[in-house]
């Protein structure tokens, strides 16, 4: 908008230019105030893990960690099961870990997880097996059909 300002010594008019920038800073904070109140509102998105196309070669006999969805933990090997909660599952693991000293030869161990298991409960046997040192640590899955 353009405004004409004369002059009171003289004839000569020049054009005024402004630009009235406080409305847009209102739409502008409507909008914040907007994205605030409806930012609780809105659900995170849910994490749809891929599936496994290919996945490799099953080990002979390893030493499989079952966790189901009650949250019960046992260890099976060649379907005999060995131990039926976590610290006796973790000490035997470690008490047969320790008796090969290659690491190549160590018995490998699998975390079976029923799929609708927590993923809390799986990070746990996981952290377990951590802090006791344990190697070749691997997750069962699968394949897709």
């Amino acid at each position: 908008m353009a405004l004409l300002a004369r002059r009171v010594a003289g004839s000569r008019r020049r054009m005024l230019a402004d630009i009235n920038v406080v409305p847009y800073i209102d739409v502008m904070l409507v909008l914040v105030v907007i994205l605030m109140v409806s930012a609780p509102f809105v659900n995170p998105s849910l994490v749809n893990l891929p599936s496994v196309g290919k996945s490799g070669r099953a080990p002979d006999r390893p030493l499989e960690i079952v966790v189901r969805v009650d949250g019960q933990v046992s260890l099976r090997e060649g379907g005999k099961q060995l131990a039926a909660d976590l610290p006796g599952t973790v000490a035997l693991i470690k008490k047969r870990q320790q008796a090969q000293p290659d690491v190549s030869l160590k018995p490998p161990v699998v975390i079976a997880a029923d799929k609708d298991v927590r993923y809390e409960q799986v990070m746990k046997v996981m952290s377990a097996l951590q802090k006791e040192n344990i190697a070749r640590v691997g997750l069962a899955v699968q394949p897709e059909k």
